[in-house]
Order: structure tokens, then C-alpha cells, then sequence
């Protein structure tokens, strides 16, 4: 489906499944047609604790007959100074948190970029193969791909390099990485001059793949030892979709800046840039900011999904995911009937699925025709990677077990129709 099928809206929008949803609880959505789908993309990795979760709904309406919005930067309300205050409480770092709030993932993006360079006074910025920060301007040219983001854009701003992400779940080692990023300072840019380094501990449109941990602490000690502000994009990993808060605590480091995003406030348009303090407070008074940035509403929304994701609650859902979807997965690929189901990436929840090559088909088409006959089965489904070739799997934390089976269930009768 695409949105030329909606006459106003830009065909320049790609749609993975043609249906327009009016109604979600939990894991579960329906569409304009009634029909009941089991949702396994959770609004791209927005739906951490799903549909309508009713603390959630509760705190939206609460808020709704207060305050609906002020510009913080006019007028500041007390959910904007609450938000950053909690998030100095839930992000498990050892430093005293700055915050800024923002709309969107690509907005924090942006800004990441605005106080590295305003900080060190450099310009330069190192990104990975694969990675996905954003889709506006700057942002695109952090990306690690081109199709679709940058064709036809010509030059973005700059300047960016890109290193091979070091993962188990890639072919690339921590010693190839390392090597590739002293090729970058001896031959492209001295360390001096780069201002930041971009890296998602877990990527998420690159086929949720974590990174090596022995290379995270080599790469904090690398920006420790040249003054390279560490940037950790957590907008997927983070809020719980690995089992934990955040996806660093996986590689035993602590980032400079984060960004923040998606599950923060459950559907509701926020996002945040957060770090230390004394970068957050570097540059000048009005450098920062936005008209819509840390609405009233989303911000009651953040404070409720806080509230909820206490390490108790994420550790067992994480749990009792894992055992879910890597059950299913053995099971699919101890069977001789799906010769193109590859590896199993990512960590905790945060799961792919590779689909290979065969005789029959490329793995991205093995993966599009399961995304059609998974739907037409009951349950929806999302690509990623490169090659569109990754199946990731994004079903809500709170998605009850029965649920979670049907779904798997559905996946299943979506391979049977797959022709090897």
C-alpha cells in the first residue's frame, strides 16, 4: 500500500500494510472493517506498553481538563520540570542529568548535534553502517544507508563518517571496527575535530542488532581520551524494550548525550535530549527549545510510563518475551519446512529474525511475503535491515501470554505459505 492510495496524502510516505486501524487494547488492534489483528509493531517500537494501557489513558485525561499546553520557554508548567526530574531518576547513569524535551527522535537528533558542535567547537561527526537517527536534514546524513533516505538530496550537512557496527549478530568484529575508526582519524579526519560519535547500542532499522560490548568500552575510551562527545540513540532500545530501562547497560558503558524517544510518553508526540548536565547547560540561554516541545498532555503521558516501568515489571515481561519468541524461533528452525529462516538477532525482547536466500526467492522477498500472509493469518508485522531482509519484532511488554502464542501461532501459518 502506499499513501497515494490516499489521494491527500504525499505518495512519498511508504505504508507497510494496507489498513487503517480505529481501535487498540493492548496487543490487539482493530481495523475500518472490524477485523482483529495481533499488533507486532507496536507504532515502530512506540507501543512498549501497548494500546490504551489504562494508567496511561488515565493520566492523558487527568491532564486533559488542566492544561492542555504552554510554550516552556514563555510559560513553563510543572509536567516539563517533572519530566526532567524523573528522567534524572530513571536514566541509570552516575552524573546529574540534564534534559531538554522535544517532539520527535529526529528532533533530538538534531539537537545532539547542536551542543556537541556548540561544546567542542568541532564540526566533524562519526556514525555506523546501518544506523537510522532520523529523517530530517542533518539527521539523514547520520544514517547508514541510502535508499530511501538520501537519494537525490545531494550534500547534507557534514561532515559525517560511517564505521562498520561491530556486532554478534553481524559479521564484524570489535577489532575490525576499531580498525576502521583509526583509518577515519589517519586518513579523513584527526580526532580533534570531531566533535561526536553516534551509536545505537541496539540498531533498530538495522536489523536490531547489539553492539559488541568489548568495542563500546574501547570506543568510550577512545572519546575519553580526545575529547569526542559519546552519543548513544536509545529513541528504540530504550524504555524497557530489551528488559531494561536502557539499552547501554548492555555494554557496561555510560554515554555523554542520549536520545530519547518512541515508549517515553506511549503514543504521545515526545521525545528528549539528555546528558551531562554540563553539556546540556553549555551553550547559550535561548540556544534551546521549541514551541510544541514538551506538551502538557505527553508529558502527564511520560510521567505515568515511568511510573509503570519499574525494573521489577521490565525484567519479568522481558523474561517471559525472550522465552516467547526464542522458543517459537527454535522450533521454526529445527523444522526442514522454512529452509530461509537465518539467524536470530538483538538481546532480551528486542528480537530479528534474518531471512536468507533461496532457490525460490531473496530473503527480502521471503520477508514482504510473510508481512502479507502474516496479515492475511491475523497478525502484523514489521521489516528491517539493509536489505529489508530482518524481521523485527515489536509486540507491546504487556502483550498477555495467550496473545503473545496467537501471535507467534500466526507467524507460523505465515511461513507455511512460504515456498522455499
Amino acid at each position: 500500500m502506499k499513501a497515494m492510495d490516499f489521494p491527500n496524502v504525499s505518495s512519498a510516505l511508504g505504508i507497510i500494510h494496507p489498513i487503517c486501524l480505529v481501535k487498540g487494547r493492548n496487543a490487539v488492534v482493530w481495523d475500518e472493517s472490524g477485523r482483529r489483528y495481533i499488533d507486532f509493531v507496536g507504532g515502530i517500537g512506540v507501543l512498549n506498553l501497548g494500546h490504551g494501557h489504562p494508567a496511561i489513558v488515565e493520566a492523558i485525561k487527568a491532564q486533559v481538563d488542566k492544561l492542555l499546553h504552554s510554550a516552556f520557554n514563555a510559560l513553563p508548567h510543572r509536567g516539563y520540570v517533572s519530566v526532567a526530574e524523573r528522567l534524572d531518576q530513571f536514566v541509570p547513569v552516575s552524573y546529574q542529568l540534564g534534559c531538554m524535551l522535544t517532539n520527535s527522535g529526529a528532533e533530538a537528533t538534531e539537537n545532539a548535534l547542536k551542543v556537541a558542535r556548540g561544546v567542542t567547537g568541532r564540526q566533524g561527526v562519526i556514525a555506523f553502517d546501518d544506523a537510522f537517527h532520523g529523517r530530517t536534514l542533518a539527521a539523514l546524513n547520520l544514517n547508514g544507508k541510502v535508499k530511501p533516505y538520501k537519494v537525490g538530496l545531494g550534500a547534507l550537512p557534514g561532515p559525517v563518517y560511517h564505521l562498520p557496527f561491530p556486532s554478534q549478530d553481524s559479521s564484524i568484529t570489535a577489532e575490525q571496527a576499531l580498525a576502521a575508526l583509526e583509518r577515519v582519524f589517519e586518513v579523513e579526519i584527526a580526532p580533534s575535530e570531531v566533535a561526536c560519535i553516534f551509536v545505537e547500542p541496539i540498531q533498530g532499522e538495522g536489523g536490531f542488532r547489539l553492539l559488541c560490548p568489548e568495542f563500546a568500552k574501547a570506543l568510550r575510551s577512545i572519546c575519553n581520551q580526545h575529547g569526542i562527545i559519546l552519543v548513544c540513540d536509545e529513541i528504540q532500545s530504550g524504555f524497557g524494550r530489551t528488559g531494561q530501562r536502557f539499552g547501554f547497560t548492555h555494554l557496561g558503558i555510560e554515554p555523554d548525550l542520549m536520545l530519547l524517544g518512541k515508549s517515553i510518553a506511549s503514543g504521545l508526540p515526545l521525545a528528549a535530549l539528555v546528558g551531562r548536565k554540563e553539556l546540556m547547560d553549555a551553550l547559550p540561554i535561548g540556544a534551546l527549545g521549541g514551541t510544541y516541545s514538551g506538551n502538557a498532555v505527553a508529558c502527564a503521558a511520560a510521567l505515568a510510563v515511568m511510573d509503570v516501568m519499574h525494573d521489577d515489571a521490565l525484567n519479568a515481561w522481558g523474561r517471559a518475551q525472550e522465552e516467547a519468541i526464542i522458543s517459537a524461533y527454535q522450533r521454526w528452525k529445527s523444522s526442514d519446512r522454512f529452509p530461509m529462516l537465518g539467524a536470530i538477532t538483538g538481546v532480551g525482547s528486542m528480537r530479528g529474525i534474518v531471512f536468507e536466500d533461496t532457490v525460490s526467492a531473496t530473503g527480502a522477498e521471503h520477508l514482504s511475503n510473510l508481512l502479507t500472509a502474516g496479515r492475511n493469518a491475523g497478525v502484523l508485522l514489521m521489516p528491517s535491515g539493509r536489505k529489508r531482509n530482518v524481521l523485527r519484532l515489536l509486540p507491546p511488554l504487556t502483550t498477555e501470554p495467550e496473545i503473545m502464542a496467537e501471535g507467534l501461532e500466526y507467524i507460523e501459518l505465515g511461513l507455511e505459505t512460504l515456498r522455499a
